[in-house]
């Protein structure tokens, strides 16, 4: 991930939806990454008018969070939470601040805003989900 503030590099950006399309402390875009190597969903929500993308797995225990799609904040719209375990995350840092999470973080992506479009970057551990294959036709009889 790119050093918060740090130049983007405009070849690299994923645009993922138009910026108006996420809401502030409305519901987040959740798409299809790979993290490792491995399938795996992040998320990129507007809070505080600022866009912030995460991996949508908890730290406490590898599960997908919202608990609606889409639905990351708790009821007062303040905190990203597990619906699963509860824990609880601040949004501009993915820091840990209550529940079974301890000390630990939301896996950060780097997101942007591009000419009106809401833009995720990879990273050397975060990248594009494979494009699905099709499947072949079966062999004539």
């Amino acid at each position: 991930m790119a050093e918060p503030g740090a130049p983007q590099d405009a070849a690299s950006a994923q645009p993922l939806c138009p910026s108006a399309d996420l809401a502030e402390r409305g519901r987040a875009l959740v798409f299809d990454v790979r993290l490792w190597g491995q399938p795996a969903r992040a998320f990129v929500l507007r809070h505080d008018g600022v866009l912030r993308g995460y991996i949508n797995r908890c730290a406490h225990v590898p599960v997908e969070m919202d608990w609606q799609p889409g639905e990351f904040l708790d009821a007062d719209k303040r905190f990203i939470i597990c619906a699963i375990h509860g824990a609880t995350y601040e949004p501009a840092q993915g820091r840990c601040v209550g529940g079974p999470c301890g000390r630990s973080k939301l896996i950060a992506l780097d997101v942007a805003e591009r000419d009106g479009q809401a833009c995720w970057y990879p990273s050397r551990d975060v990248q594009p989900a494979l494009p699905a294959v099709a499947a072949a036709p079966p062999p004539p009889p």
